[in-house]
């Protein structure tokens, strides 16, 4: 069936000029007017002997590399010209020494906010992973928000999160619950799903996060076939400043989750601490930076006025150029219904709860309905 019958509102979003301004960037590489960032930062020159400097002088090069994509792609935004998909690939590129510091990272694992430390080429981290990505399933989803449909969608398996309703919990807190994966594969999948009408390649999970190194990798390939495809970045958005400093410059949209508005609940629903501080943090480097960017906030039932209204009010604060998915498909699902403790979550968010959530979205002033 065309997906343009069963969502309709996926052609017709593109009429509204406030979508079309705040992800103006994704729209021009998704019509192949612009390449994607990995196409820029493929062909910015890096130091032939990067793989033997020590990680300290890597991160200097990383820095100074950044600041010449930046003032790059400040220039394709301006005037968009995709003959850089075509241009030379240097022997040693930014995207070289991204997957040669994510590489690093994975011996002392700090590509999340848990920093665990773990050497995952001899012992599996806190996200469940050792050093090799594994696929739960890729395919075009069709229900994602309107401006990404159809959403060429890889789901890893792991997590860095302990959510207690999650929805995904078979492949997110049972990582064997997928197939192992090379780098070539997952550029080989993404071959697939652009060349079968996949708008973007969406990275989500479980998390996406513990496989930097390996999407970093994908995206050397597709750059070296001339493969144009915007990314998305589908996560928990509990990333260090390492890790997200690394995908900054291949990610062309972002989809984060910004789930609580305070770090008791962030604790007690997916043991994740000082959730507000870091969540907050990382987006605000994307805000800062005008990154075309869709925020989700899942509504708890219970939780309007101790996470909803704050999280809205921070986006409002902080990132007013962000449109905002206010989801209602909270549903118990996982440990919720077998614990009394989450007794208070075993329900779903009711019509007034969401209607709160929405009048205060408007109060606000954010533009939330062509995406909710």
């Amino acid at each position: 069936m065309d997906w343009r019958l069963y969502r309709p509102d996926a052609v017709l979003v593109w009429r509204d000029e406030e979508v079309r301004r705040r992800l103006s960037w994704y729209y021009l590489v998704m019509e192949n007017r612009a390449p994607a960032k990995y196409h820029i930062a493929a062909r910015l020159e890096a130091p032939s002997d990067y793989i033997y400097m020590e990680d300290e002088r890597l991160w200097r090069v990383h820095e100074e590399l950044g600041k010449a994509f930046d003032d790059e792609w400040s220039r394709q935004r301006q005037r968009p010209d995709t003959s850089v998909i075509s241009a030379a690939i240097p022997k040693a590129s930014f995207l070289d020494v991204k997957v040669e510091l994510s590489r690093r990272m994975l011996r002392r694992c700090l590509l999340c906010e848990r920093r665990c430390g773990i050497d995952r080429s001899k012992t599996r981290g806190a996200c469940l992973l050792n050093d090799t990505p594994r696929v739960a399933s890729w395919f075009h989803h069709l229900g994602e928000e309107a401006p990404l449909v159809p959403s060429g969608t890889v789901f890893f398996t792991g997590c860095n999160f302990r959510c207690v309703y999650c929805q995904n919990w078979d492949i997110s807190q049972r990582p064997d619950n997928g197939v192992e994966v090379s780098s070539r594969q997952l550029a080989l999948i993404q071959i697939k799903l652009r060349s079968e009408g996949a708008r973007n390649i969406n990275w989500v999970g479980g998390e996406p996060t513990p496989n930097i190194p390996f999407i970093i990798e994908s995206m050397r390939i597709l750059a070296e076939k001339r493969i144009n495809v915007p990314q998305l970045w589908n996560s928990n958005m509990y990333l260090t400043h390492e890790g997200l400093s690394l995908m900054l410059h291949v990610i062309d949209i972002w989809l984060p989750d910004f789930k609580y508005g305070n770090d008791s609940c962030a604790l007690r629903y997916s043991i994740a601490p000082r959730y507000v501080e870091v969540v907050a943090r990382n987006l605000l480097m994307l805000c800062r930076r005008g990154e075309d960017i869709i925020i989700r906030h899942l509504v708890l039932p219970g939780h309007v006025e101790c996470c909803t209204k704050p999280v809205l009010k921070w986006i409002a604060e902080n990132c007013p150029r962000a449109l905002v998915n206010i989801m209602d498909q909270y549903h118990p699902d996982y440990l919720v219904p077998r614990y009394r403790r989450y007794a208070d979550i075993n329900r779903l968010v009711s019509e007034l709860e969401m209607e709160e959530a929405y009048r205060y979205a408007d109060k606000l002033g954010l533009v939330w309905r062509p995406v909710s």
